[in-house]
């Protein structure tokens, strides 16, 4: 609740009370359905791969200046793959932690995450695994099933994995996945998605609606068994009835995406593009359009009162750049963005 408070107060201010951003352009992998890297993930002819962006005690200094102007309740840290930028990550995660913002750093685990951060406060380490062994070691090398046990030893990790048609059209696969993981020392929570496709996609990783009630039913009764398992039948309502568009959804409203530049806006939420919203799988999602649709005493719907917010919000803010200074000049100070050549 304290939360819900502290995030309504920012969004009467005309803040977003979340942040997320893509650390780094690069990654080690080559993941099948990776939304970060399609090709209209931004705007425009610019991708991923071809901003450029930061390392070393710039990024570190470009971070903290983005978190204070911001000054997020919470903070999404994403790729392609951070701990690429593990030296750094040494550095800025402390000093999140010492703000008391809440931290959700996403990882392949392709390398050791650092003991260090284990003791680290309100940090939210999730290491994306794409099923079972087999179809994740194809899918995910060089972060293997064996290099993921080795690299988050010593840590309390979220194991998140996204599915896909093929994992849910194989009976008792979930089953197996959550029992592997459940197993792990290392493992504190299991977190599942649902593919999201862009609009028209047609891919092998795509869900029918059938695959999507099949798969939040077996979610539902794998969860009474796993308590490792987040298995909230809030939750699960949202990802099977999704909100219809970005103007709906709490997340998409309350999140401000920042790609590798740390400039270029990420559209209309953290997946880019053009994602098909009626097959959003997305657990931020669910998560906060659970939360959206939480009727409070009177019977007035949670997202009601952040459209009541963010209003005044829309206000406030208008009357504060009414009092800021003018910029010395009209020049916009942009990042240069380069050619990448593989």
């Amino acid at each position: 609740m304290d939360g819900i408070i502290s995030a309504w107060g920012k969004i009467l201010r005309g803040i977003k009370p979340n942040l997320s951003i893509e650390l780094t352009r690069e990654c080690p992998l080559r993941c099948p359905g990776c939304y970060a890297y399609n090709d209209n993930h931004l705007d425009g002819d610019v991708t991923l791969r071809s901003l450029a962006d930061f390392k070393g005690a710039e990024l570190v200094t470009r971070v903290k200046d983005l978190v204070q102007r911001h000054d997020p309740l919470h903070l999404s840290i994403i790729g392609g793959e951070p701990l690429v930028r593990y030296r750094e990550l040494g550095e800025i995660l402390p000093w999140l932690s010492a703000r008391g913002v809440y931290t959700n750093l996403v990882t392949s685990a392709v390398r050791s995450i650092p003991l260090e951060w284990a003791g680290l406060r309100r940090l939210l380490i999730a290491v994306s695994v794409d099923g079972l062994q087999p179809e994740h070691d194809a899918r995910r090398t060089p972060a293997t099933y064996d290099r993921i046990l080795r690299h988050i030893a010593g840590h309390q990790v979220t194991v998140h994995c996204t599915v896909t048609r093929q994992q849910a059209g194989r009976q008792g696969y979930l089953e197996e996945f959550v029992a592997f993981w459940s197993a792990q020392e290392a493992t504190r929570r299991i977190w599942f998605s649902l593919y999201t496709p862009q609009v028209g996609e047609v891919s092998a990783e795509c869900l029918s609606v059938e695959d999507r009630l099949r798969v939040a039913a077996e979610i539902d009764a794998l969860g009474a068994r796993y308590p490792k398992l987040e298995a909230s039948k809030r939750m699960l309502g949202s990802l099977v009835a999704p909100p219809v568009s970005p103007q709906d959804c709490v997340f998409a409203r309350t999140t401000h995406c920042l790609s590798a530049d740390l400039q270029s806006v990420v559209t209309p939420c953290q997946l880019g593009g053009t994602p098909d919203c009626s097959s959003c799988g997305c657990l931020a999602a669910a998560v906060l359009t659970a939360v959206g649709r939480y009727r409070l005493p009177g019977g007035i719907p949670v997202y009601r009162m952040l459209e009541w917010s963010e209003a005044i919000g829309q206000r406030v803010a208008k009357v504060r750049s009414l009092g800021s200074p003018r910029a010395e000049s009209g020049r916009t100070h942009t990042i240069p963005v380069r050619a990448v050549t593989d």
